[in-house]
């Protein structure tokens, strides 16, 4: 059996927050937008269960510093899974191996206009141009 890890990362849009799923390789597994107002130690936890649901068959997640706490005792206690939160080594700035997949995704979908802001009204349809732009960049890859 394979292990699957799974890194977690958030982009804040004024309003919105994008959270996404990756595999290791920074291929998107899930998404989900929602309003900023919903912390991201709860809200991290009920991303990673809806990725769950696509994919059982993972073992674990990966996750910044922002998704500690409620969401590390969410994710153990309750789905039972593992949960690796990457913590800053020093006090100066460096790269994160595992973190920097998730940001390196984001960059890559940062290149759509239709996602440099939030000009989607429904949070639904801010899901799937985030899904068509990861498709764009699978299929310009072969």
């Amino acid at each position: 059996m394979r292990r699957i890890e799974v890194l977690m990362g958030e982009k804040k849009i004024k309003g919105r927050k994008r959270h996404i799923v990756t595999d290791t390789q920074g291929h998107l597994l899930h998404v989900k937008v929602h309003a900023a107002n919903l912390h991201d130690t709860v809200s991290g936890g009920l991303v990673f269960e809806e990725a769950l649901m696509k994919y059982p068959t993972i073992k674990g997640v990966c996750a910044d510093a922002g998704y500690r706490k409620t969401m590390k005792n969410y994710v153990e206690n309750v789905l039972k899974k593992l949960i690796e939160i990457s913590e800053r080594i020093t006090p100066g700035w460096t790269i994160l191996a595992k973190r920097w997949v998730v940001e390196r995704t984001f960059a890559w979908l940062g290149h759509f206009r239709r996602l440099s802001k939030d000009y989607e009204i429904n949070i639904r349809s801010a899901e799937t141009n985030v899904m068509i732009a990861h498709s764009i960049l699978l299929l310009g890859r072969f």
